[in-house]
């Protein structure tokens, strides 16, 4: 995570939202994506990482398309200069942890 500068996360129900949010957030800006969690009753929360501006346009889009899907999103966030120790948290949920 040192060579980025932000995180963006959103929580939606289902699967089918969260997919919609990611691939508006990966089209809209220059981020990475960092992983997803089921997190409970299907709540998934998705995150990208980037500098602050892209995790900004990348989590306003993914709400968008949220939205426009005619759902809700029940979290966003963008964290600027994320703590490094977040990262111990955020490995956890990657792409490669959990698609090994």
């Amino acid at each position: 995570m040192s060579r980025y500068n932000a995180l963006g996360l959103i929580e939606t129900f289902g699967i089918v939202f969260v997919l919609e949010a990611a691939d508006a957030m990966c089209k809209s800006s220059d981020v990475e994506l960092v992983g997803f969690e089921n997190v409970a009753s299907g709540y998934i929360s998705v995150l990208v990482q980037g500098d602050v501006g892209a995790c900004k346009a990348a989590v306003e889009a993914g709400v968008k398309a949220v939205e426009n899907m005619g759902s809700e999103v029940y979290s966003s966030v963008v964290i600027a200069s994320p703590h490094h120790d977040l990262e111990k948290i955020t490995a956890r949920y990657s792409l490669e942890n959990l698609n090994p």
